[in-house]
């Protein structure tokens, strides 16, 4: 059995039943379509799938009106993955960058753009874009569009579709789930993982091991 059908399974928030990585795009095309209701607005949705760009176990399935904004799509991974100190981020986009605070070049003008961009207006079917969180210890995500739908929505918003189940990490010494790591501030370190009862917190920081690429970088903490 391949290693992509054997791990990183999620859970459909629809349903709630849980799917492994590679087949979760199928199964929400037909579950999202099984529970729509036919109430409210016609809303272009998007359908975007998320992950970080070295731990491919850490992703997500997001469905995104097309009227909102990258701003709308930045703020949501935040929330949900990224936040931990207020650090710049931005998108690239068939190479165009579009920042939460564009640098301007003196010389020859803006060089990146505001992410005000509308989502129907810089993403389609195919398209293939990153994120980045914090230009020092960076958090990189990849993100590709794989459907774009029509559907009546009472309260048009950006919604979580399916995440992915906490990696199951153990602890460098005893072989028990791990709960903590000594954060160097860059990343999960496998002989940095401990449970509750192994960690030494005298001799470095540590924080709590979360469902994130951000786990165990720079000070997030879930």
């Amino acid at each position: 059995m391949s290693e992509e059908r054997a791990e990183f399974p999620g859970q459909c928030t629809l349903c709630k039943k849980v799917i492994n990585k590679s087949q979760m795009t199928r199964h929400l095309k037909k579950c999202v379509e099984n529970r729509d209701d036919g109430t409210g607005s016609s809303v272009k949705l998007f359908h975007v799938v998320i992950e970080d760009n070295h731990m491919p176990e850490y992703w997500l399935h997001v469905e995104i009106p097309g009227a909102m904004t990258l701003a709308h799509l930045d703020s949501f991974l935040r929330d949900t993955w990224l936040e931990c100190c207020g650090h710049l981020s931005g998108f690239t986009i068939d190479e165009e960058r579009y920042s939460v605070h564009p640098m301007e070049d003196l010389m020859f003008g803006v060089r990146e753009k505001t992410m005000d961009q509308k989502i129907y207006s810089v993403l389609s079917v195919g398209t293939k874009f990153k994120h980045e969180y914090d230009y020092g210890s960076t958090t990189e995500l990849k993100l590709r569009v794989v459907d774009i739908r029509e559907r009546q929505v009472k309260s048009p918003g950006i919604m979580l579709l399916a995440r992915n189940q906490p990696p199951a990490w153990k602890c460098t010494q005893c072989g028990k789930p791990a709960t903590q790591i000594q954060a160097s501030g860059w990343g999960i370190d496998v002989d940095s993982l401990f449970c509750d009862r192994c960690i030494d917190d005298e001799e470095e920081m540590s924080l709590p091991l979360v469902n994130s690429p951000r786990t165990g970088v720079c000070g997030y903490c879930g």
